[in-house]
Formats: structure tokens, sequence, C-alpha cells
């Protein structure tokens, strides 16, 4: 059956039939995001829900989304959509960072254009039939010194821009590189060293902790006189009044504003002081842009409904479409060494210590843990999968390490999972043969070989003699057929362990038959997800 999508705000038609050429069912009410009750009515139907701002991911929303998997909005701000609730549900939140990165940076460009020239208020004078060459005496950009907030992806053009322009460029970013910087041809400065030098200002980074008021009261007050400062990426970065008191002392000669605190924004600190440039967030609204996040948003949609590719997501580790075709065996045997964690412990767990050795060293670890991490919380909320599992884990205090090393042994790699609970450790290995298929290759430190099946038994018993011919009889005599079956042991007359592929689910009535021999240790029935 075809997956389901609902456009719940306004996508180019272009964008709508990409879904409907990747053969994906898709629903377009472009004006249901506004309405909150028949949205809530109809979620419910639908594996993917396509955005833009209007539509809002709540909370109760979820709860009626049942079958949900996907919400994919076309632009880069996520604000209307509740990440941490849709985490909890499973649903993978992407968005769309890169298609509408030149048109913020141009914005940018553009708006400190306006605010050296005072275009805006020229333009209003001039209008109004006034002619004051002289109130509006602005300054070139040719060799004015720049200071980028961020010189991630906007920020980064915005950079190569303004070289463009012959301006002097140094940039603040804890995760720029000397070696990046270098090749953008940009200073990298501290925080401090930038607010003192630059003639203008301009912010490129997400509204965080880390990143709210960075441009505060104490920080402005360091800024060069005469400085201008130029925001298009968040409202929260700026003291917005401490700024209109500096604009009103002259010590900050300009601000050009797209972004507000509070938006949409009616009132504001810097609204009619003279030359202050405000545009209402229109960063990304160019018809390029526009179109370029639909189509973006579409196509990242449809690869995840269709192959399990993940990109851009917020909420979950990004998967190729190429590392979704290899790594698919591997996150099924990940997955399955979890389930079976999960299914043998019945204590809390305290840590989960996940160690990958030779070619699955190499992979996506962040997609693979969430696997594994799933396949252990499987048997405690059925519910749970990649994306809700972590979310999860961290609530419960579970800490979670993960190492990589070279290929270490017999197989060119394996994963290996221990769990350390109230009460004891537990560990298993794995790894994918080449036929493709998920087998376990360890348990308790014991080596044994064995394919994975959707009924299994696993077994433990001191090694003696007789042991596998009255496991074998009992099944027998109450018709349970093995499809497999592998035994390991520690040393001659110490701990052995068997593991059973069954034709079928084992009744209560045969488990207790096994435990009334008083032969085994443990008898525990296993069941495995096959899809």
């Amino acid at each position: 059956m075809a997956p389901k999508v609902l456009v719940s705000d306004k996508l180019s038609e272009t964008a709508v039939q990409i879904f409907r050429d990747r053969g994906i069912d898709v629903d377009y009410l472009p004006d249901v995001g506004k309405d909150k009750e028949k949205l809530a009515e109809i979620i419910g139907q639908y594996d993917g829900l396509a955005i833009r701002s209007a539509t809002k991911v709540t909370p109760s929303l979820l709860e009626h989304a049942t079958n949900l998997k996907v919400v994919g909005r076309a632009g880069i701000g996520t604000d209307n959509v509740d990440k941490e609730a849709s985490s909890k549900k499973g649903v993978i939140v992407m968005n769309t960072p890169f298609g509408n990165m030149i048109t913020t940076a141009e914005h940018a460009i553009a708006m400190m254009f306006a605010v050296a020239r005072q275009i805006p208020e020229a333009d209003a004078s001039t209008q109004a039939g006034k002619w004051e060459k002289s109130k509006f005496m602005g300054v070139e950009l040719t060799h004015k010194t720049l200071g980028v907030i961020g010189a991630g992806n906007i920020g980064g053009i915005v950079c190569d821009r303004a070289r463009g322009l012959k301006m002097k460029v140094i940039a603040f970013d804890p995760f720029l590189s000397e070696e990046k910087a270098e090749k953008m041809q940009i200073e990298k400065v501290e925080l401090e060293d930038l607010l003192k030098r630059a003639d203008f200002i301009t912010l490129h980074v997400p509204l965080t902790d880390g990143t709210r008021n960075i441009l505060s009261a104490e920080n402005l007050a360091k800024t060069k006189k005469g400085v201008r400062i130029i925001n298009c990426a968040r409202g929260g970065l700026v003291d917005e009044a401490a700024l209109a008191e500096l604009l009103k002392s002259g010590h900050v000669a300009g601000a050009a504003f797209d972004v507000f605190s509070e938006e949409p924004a009616k009132e504001n600190p810097l609204f009619g002081l003279p030359n202050v440039v405000c545009t209402p967030h229109l960063g990304a609204s160019t018809t390029e842009a526009q179109e370029n996040v639909a189509l973006q948003v579409a196509e990242q949609m449809s690869d995840y409904l269709l192959t399990g590719a993940v990109s851009n997501a917020l909420n979950m580790p990004s998967v190729t479409a190429e590392e979704a075709k290899v790594m698919g065996p591997w996150i099924k045997v990940a997955g399955h060494l979890g389930n079976f964690i999960g299914q043998m412990t019945e204590e809390p767990i305290k840590a989960i210590n996940i160690l990958y050795d030779g070619e699955a060293s190499t992979m996506n670890l962040e997609a693979l843990n969430c696997s594994l991490i799933a396949g252990i919380m499987k048997p405690i909320s059925p519910e749970v999968n990649m994306v809700s599992a972590p979310v999860i884990a961290r609530e419960r205090g579970i800490q979670i390490s993960t190492t990589r090393q070279e290929q270490s042994g017999a197989f060119e790699g394996y994963i290996k999972v221990t769990v350390v609970t109230t009460k004891r450790e537990r560990s298993i290995a794995g790894t994918v043969f080449s036929d493709g298929k998920p087998r376990f290759i360890q348990i308790k430190g014991i080596n044994i070989d064995a394919e994975v099946g959707e009924h299994m038994l696993y077994t433990t018993n001191e090694d003696v003699p007789g042991i596998i011919g009255k496991l074998g009889t009992l099944l027998g005599d109450h018709k349970v057929n093995l499809a497999n079956f592998t035994l390991g042991r520690s040393a001659q007359g110490a701990e052995a362990i068997a593991i059973s592929y069954l034709d079928e689910a084992l009744d209560d009535s045969v488990v207790k038959a096994l435990k009334d021999t008083g032969l085994f240790r443990q008898v525990k029935p296993l069941e495995f997800d096959q899809a």
C-alpha cells in the first residue's frame, strides 16, 4: 500500500507532483493547517505531513496522528513543530536548511546596503516631495570591516559576497577551524575582538541557550562607535531595548532587522528610530527560495517513506539512500541485539555500552545506536522506534557509550552490546554474514553461530550429557519443530547455552515443561521482528 501524505499549507504544484511521481498518495489541502479541529480529525490517515509555518504540530495533534512517521517543514525554522513531542511519538521532523541559504544571505547584504546608505528613509523623504541630499550622508562598504557572527551555511555565503565587495571579513564561530577560515579567506576571531573591530556586524546563528542575547547590553556596549548591526537570522539574538538606547545615543549608527524577539512584530523598541531598517521576516521570501524548499521537502519525505533514507532530520541521524542499502542488514542486526537484551532484562538498566568492530565501525553509528536502543526498549514500550528510543533512554537516565575499533578477529565486523543493570551485566554480539542475514555470534562471552528467526528459545544449563536430547525430545513431544539449533559452552563441564530457532511460538505449557525438568537454569522464549 502506497504511503499517504497530507500537504496542509501552501506548497507549489510542482512539489505536490513530486509526491505523485514517486508513487505516493498525496492530498493537497493548503488551508487545513489553519483549522486545528479539522486537521486533528483527518491526520490519523497519513504517514507524512508537509507544512510551512501555518500548521502547528502540537502534542494534542500528535495524539491523533496514529500513523504519522514524518513531518517535513519547507523552510529552516521549525518553531511551529513540537520536536520533543514528535520524538516521543517516533515522528521524524525534517526541515530544508539549504533551499533558502542564498536568498537569506542576499537579504542580509541588501539590508547592509540599505542601512549604509539610509535608502528607506531617503526614499520616503524623496517621495514626500523633499530633496534632502545633505541629510542622508551614507558610508561605503568597500574596505570596511564586516564582523560575521556564525560562519556556517548562510554566514559563509555572506562572507563570500562581502569579500566580493572588497570588505575585510572577520568571523566569530566556535566551530570554524583555522584551516576553513583560511580557505574562506577570512579571519577567525573571538567575539570580544569582533565587537571592537567591526564596522558592520551581521548575525547568522540559530537561537539556542548559547546564542540567546549574544549581543546583550554588555556586549553591545563593547562595539566600535558608529557600528551598524544587521540581524536576518533569528529574533532573540540581540537585546533590542539596549540596542535602541545605543541608537538614540549615537553609539550605534544604524540597524537593519528582518527578525524580532516577538513575531509578528506589532511593536518593538527599534520601530520609529532614525536609520533603522525593518522588514517582516523576508529572508527566505523569494520565488526561487520558496520553490526550492518546497521541492526539497517533497524529495526528502518521499525518500524516507519509500527507501528509509533520512536527510535534514532534526531528531534523527541522517542516512542517505546509499547508506540505507548498505546499512540495512546492520541496522537489523543492531535491532535484534538490542531486542535480545531487552527481552532478557527485567531490572532497571543503568548503562548501555556499544562496541563497533571492523566494518561496522565505519558506518553511521548514530543510526545503528538508534536501532539498537529501540530494540532494547521495545519489550517495555512496544510503540518505540528509532526516533523515540533515544528520548526514552535519556528520560530514564540511561548512560550510553559508543566505542569504535579496527577489525580484531575472524569477522570483518561485528557489534557487541553490554547492558549494565542494577544487578548484573549482560552482553551479546552479532554480525552480518555474506548472505546479508544477521547472526548472533557471542552471548555472555560464549561463542556461537545462531541465525536469527522470528520465534526462538534461549536456554542455559550445566554442561552435562543428555541435555540436547532431552530438549529435542520434549519439544518434539509438544509438536514444536526445530528450524535451527546452536549451542556453546564456556568450558567443559561449565555453563552451556543453546539458541533454538523454532517454526512457531512456544506456548506457556512447553516453557513450564522445560523448567519442570530441573535441567535448565534459564528457559526464555524470544520473539524477533523479521520485517
